[in-house]
């Protein structure tokens, strides 16, 4: 029997159980499969590594473990230069856009309020998931690390926090989004594109005091649900203003 030793670090030790958290981890096998196989047979998706050293040479990830191989696995470094190394984090994108899991309903609404194009539906299957961001170049965005641990997903974010905003600020931090925010252009219900429309051409669909204190107003093409800044624009100010800071 052969034998490998993993060791990860930092936010990678999130999905690990508590007994195997921060120290090497002896792996025994008898046939030399890829290093991805490996860790994520630990329990780790590949789309939250970005370093691979094996015995202090990077690797990526189809590097066939042998026998005494010290493995050390590393996330994205957010202050720490890598560049000589093997990033096997895939090129930014030069728009960013997600789509997300049945489970994240409300982070969806806050995406799109953000400007985010961002895919949603609740009865989207994992293989639609997995499609959808493959072939649209879109980051998936999940709490179910299988589903992150498909082939075919290269872009993909394990979500850890459950309370209505931490994820946003999450995503936000993660992928440096704070200066990509355009905020209100699109609709939070189906994601098309906000139009301005005349307020005369809507007057007869609007409440008595909405027609008489708002004069300007959007349209969403897909849907035709009518925005305007009402009560509910400064909320969704004061949520903006609570992930990313006044600016």
């Amino acid at each position: 029997m052969k034998r490998a030793g993993v060791r990860f670090y930092a936010q990678l030790n999130d999905f690990l159980p508590p007994e195997r958290r921060t120290r090497t981890i002896t792996c025994t096998f008898d046939v030399s499969g890829s290093v991805k196989d490996m860790i994520e047979s630990l329990g780790v998706p590949h789309t939250e590594v970005d370093l691979i050293l094996v015995n202090g040479h990077a690797v990526d990830f189809t590097y066939r473990v042998q026998a005494g191989d010290r493995i050390s696995v590393d996330p994205e470094f957010q202050s720490i230069d890598i560049s000589p190394h093997v990033h096997l984090r895939p090129q930014p994108l030069p728009e960013i856009r997600f789509v997300a899991d049945t489970h994240l309903r409300r982070l969806t609404a806050y995406l799109r309020m953000l400007g985010f194009d961002t895919l949603y539906r609740n009865d989207y299957t994992d293989g639609e998931l997995a499609t959808l961001s493959a072939d649209g170049d879109r980051i998936l965005l999940t709490r179910d690390r299988g589903l992150l641990m498909r082939a075919v997903v290269t872009r993909g974010s394990y979500l850890r926090n459950t309370e209505p905003t931490r994820p946003l600020a999450e995503l936000l931090q993660r992928f440096d989004l704070a200066r990509a925010i355009t905020p209100f252009r699109r609709c939070m219900h189906c994601n098309a594109v906000l139009c301005p429309i005349p307020k005369e051409t809507i007057s007869d669909r609007l409440l008595p005091q909405t027609r008489q204190h708002f004069n300007e107003f959007y349209n969403c093409p897909q849907c035709g649900r009518i925005y305007w800044k009402g009560s509910h624009y400064r909320r969704m100010r004061r949520l903006i203003e609570s992930v990313t800071g006044p600016s």
